[in-house]
């Protein structure tokens, strides 16, 4: 079985981890029988930590799993720090199968999207007005 593990930063506000957990339940919703487990993991501030996240899905019966950023930039924890952890639980975990996809910002739809959204073409639960 696949298992999908989404990373996130993770934040002192709790309402923003909240964010994260919700839109992976929203995934594992969506996945079908893609992925028979889709979990969360922060790279730091919060609880569960990626190697955590992956243990999760391992743990509910995946033999591969990929780990998919939810960032929008090619910064260090996108290049560096999520892949060392992904090694080290790999090491750990050597029967199953791990890859990182690519991070959310190097889709080429992004431009689209942010074009859309300041349209206000697409629906979100939230926006901002300033007076």
């Amino acid at each position: 079985m696949r298992g999908l593990v989404l990373v996130a930063h993770g934040s002192r506000r709790a309402a923003a981890n909240v964010e994260v957990a919700e839109l992976a339940r929203q995934v594992a919703l969506q996945a079908g029988a893609r992925y028979g487990v889709v979990t969360h993991g922060f790279l730091e501030m919060a609880e569960p930590s990626i190697p955590d996240a992956i243990q999760q899905a391992i743990d509910a019966g995946a033999t591969e799993v990929v780990v998919v950023p939810y960032f929008l930039s090619a910064g260090r924890h996108v290049t560096e720090d999520i892949p060392r952890q992904v090694r080290r639980k790999q090491a750990d975990c050597s029967a199953v199968r791990m890859t990182i996809a690519p991070y959310l910002g190097a889709l080429a739809t992004i431009p689209d999207l942010l074009l859309k959204l300041a349209s206000g073409s697409l629906s979100c639960e939230t926006e901002q007005r300033l007076a």
